[in-house]
């Protein structure tokens, strides 16, 4: 009776072991289920992982790729500064004007005043002529004056240095000398001018005129 009940009790921890064991299978049997189908939904996604990790990584021995360096950007052009214009050529300076010639207030310098005059005007004459008809007609006295011949009864006397009537001196008159019978450079060159209309030019007088 005693080995009955110890056989049945060693047959019920059996059949516990069991059913524990079967139990302890079962779920091992589902753990792995579960793990297959957790790999199975997983494995596309680690694949492309580990692509993208092994291109990343050189292969052994490649050279590694070159550093791409960045490019400046070209410089703006910049145009040259237009040549400055030339400075004009400074404009030649005028020709001082001569100085006007001083003449000495005597016979001489108011012949040599009177030929210049004369000159500018175009009237004809020299100083030889000019000289040797004064010494005839006045002997050089700018204040010469004939009360005695024709031309004094008439009331116009001759008067200066080539003895010249007012009507003579009025219509022979040289612009540009004073309005003056007495002034011996205008006596001169008006005598001159009607020398020259009358005669061709005071060296062709040799008297009276």
């Amino acid at each position: 009776m005693i080995v009955k009940d110890k056989l049945n009790s060693m047959i019920g921890h059996r059949r516990e072991a069991f059913t524990v064991a079967v139990a302890a299978v079962g779920l091992v049997a589902v753990a792995a289920s579960s793990a297959v189908s957790f790999a199975d939904d997983s494995v596309p996604q680690r694949a492309a992982m580990v692509v993208e990790q092994a291109e990343a990584i050189p292969a052994v021995g490649a050279a590694p790729a070159p550093a791409v360096e960045a490019v400046p950007a070209p410089a703006p052009e910049v145009l040259p500064a237009p040549a400055p214009a030339p400075e004009p050529a400074p404009a030649p300076m005028p020709a001082p004007a001569p100085a006007a010639p001083v003449y000495p207030n005597n016979l001489d310098g108011w012949i040599r005043e009177a030929l210049d005059i004369m000159a500018a005007k175009g009237i004809p004459g020299s100083y030889e002529g000019i000289m040797r008809n004064i010494m005839r007609e006045s002997t050089g006295n700018p204040q010469a004056i004939n009360l005695w011949d024709s031309n004094a009864a008439a009331g116009i006397p001759s008067k200066g240095l080539l003895q010249v009537i007012d009507p003579t001196f009025a219509a022979y008159h040289v612009e540009g000398t004073p309005f003056d019978v007495w002034h011996p450079v205008a006596n001169i060159v008006a005598a001159c001018n009607y020398a020259a209309d009358r005669y061709g030019s005071m060296d062709n007088v040799n008297s009276a005129y």
